[in-house]
């Protein structure tokens, strides 16, 4: 049985960070895409990241970039968001997702999904 299990989020100052944790179970993720994306409520998800298993550059939508990082820890079945500099409008649930089929340009159909971790940014 598959498991994610996201963690890392809460309540940080504009220009602070966090780093979110995803743990997977039921499955070797170092085969797999993984992808953090975000939703805040009355708005549609928005791909933050995305890590490929075949491509080494990843991928960081252009809100985040320069200020987010993406990784994975190769044997330990981690995953990882290193968020710096965040601001108020990173504010959102974010959920770490993983795909063995899907491309990361489709991450928002990755088929497992953690339960979400959620972050605040504010003063």
């Amino acid at each position: 049985q598959v498991q994610l299990v996201d963690s890392g989020g809460g309540l940080v100052q504009p220009g602070g960070s966090l780093r979110l944790s995803c743990a997977a179970s039921g499955l070797n993720l170092d085969a797999y895409e993984i992808a953090w994306i975000r939703q805040v409520p009355g708005k549609e998800r928005e791909g933050v990241s995305c890590l490929s298993s075949t491509v080494d550059t990843p991928y960081y939508a252009d809100s985040v970039k320069g200020r987010f990082t993406i990784s994975r820890e190769y044997g330990k079945n981690m995953a990882y968001l290193q968020m710096d500099s965040l601001l108020p409008e990173d504010t959102a649930v974010y959920y770490c997702a993983v795909d063995f089929f899907t491309s990361c340009e489709k991450s928002e159909k990755f088929e497992f999904w953690g339960q979400g971790t959620q972050v605040i940014v504010s003063s």
